[in-house]
């Protein structure tokens, strides 16, 4: 495993990071990117779950707070992530990755139900799993469920890909003064209303003590210097 300190890690990717230019939907230029960056990590016998959100096609908080109901808003949020779990899983084995997609929603035409001793073991034969239809509740992100999973597999870390090198205490986008973080504890995050995962997550990572690594994904070759101990962005693990 060469110099790499995590063994097993869950990528967490939102579905606005697969949008790109593009505004809307997937930009294949980001999905064929990701691939070869997941792809270089796998030679060094890394072991990765991915679990992907589905706001590039379809937000259900968003809808619900246009009036639709919130069940219902969630469930049609969840199919969004099954959309993009499967253009990753494309753009994965067109790089000779073997994958596969794990649904918390029965669709066994073009997924595998979620069933945590496969997924295990699926990792240990060396493909990258997907997980999608987040938990398979409404009321529940994909944050959450990244969390959730990562501890039902033992993963050693979360990785949250982002769009920005890391945590700041504001916006870096509408703040160009706004200080960036190379650690911080959960508490804090909590604490002070940071944007790295909702609360829920955060609070599921704090009481199993799970790190978070917080990084850009748009700079090629990041996800393999963070799993090698490079200061690679925010970690968000315990602290005082």
């Amino acid at each position: 495993m060469g110099g790499y300190h995590f063994k097993r890690v869950l990528l967490k990717l939102s579905g606005e990071a697969l949008i790109g230019d593009a505004g809307y939907g997937i930009d294949p230029k980001i999905l064929d990117s990701l691939a070869e960056q997941i792809k270089s990590v796998l030679a060094n016998r890394i072991e990765i779950a991915i679990v992907v959100g589905g706001g590039n096609i379809f937000r259900g908080l968003a809808a619900s707070a246009k009036g639709m109901d919130r069940a219902q808003a969630d469930y049609m949020g969840m199919l969004a992530t099954v959309m993009n779990a499967l253009a990753l899983q494309d753009a994965l084995e067109r790089c000779d990755v073997y994958t596969r997609v794990m649904s918390a929603i029965d669709m066994q035409s073009v997924a595998e139900p979620y069933i945590r001793r496969r997924a295990i073991r699926h990792l240990e034969k060396g493909r990258v799993v997907i997980f999608a239809a987040g938990t398979g509740n409404p009321y529940f992100t994909t944050d959450t469920t990244a969390a959730l999973r990562a501890l039902e597999i033992g993963a050693d870390c979360i990785m949250k890909a982002t769009k920005v090198d890391g945590v700041y205490d504001a916006d870096p986008v509408t703040h160009p003064d706004a200080v960036r973080f190379d650690e911080l504890p959960y508490i804090e995050v909590l604490s002070r209303g940071l944007a790295v995962m909702d609360n829920t997550a955060i609070s599921l990572c704090m009481d199993n003590n799970l790190p978070i690594i917080v990084f850009n994904m748009d700079k090629p070759g990041n996800i393999a210097r963070a799993l090698n101990g490079e200061r690679v962005g925010t970690i968000v693990r315990g602290g005082n």
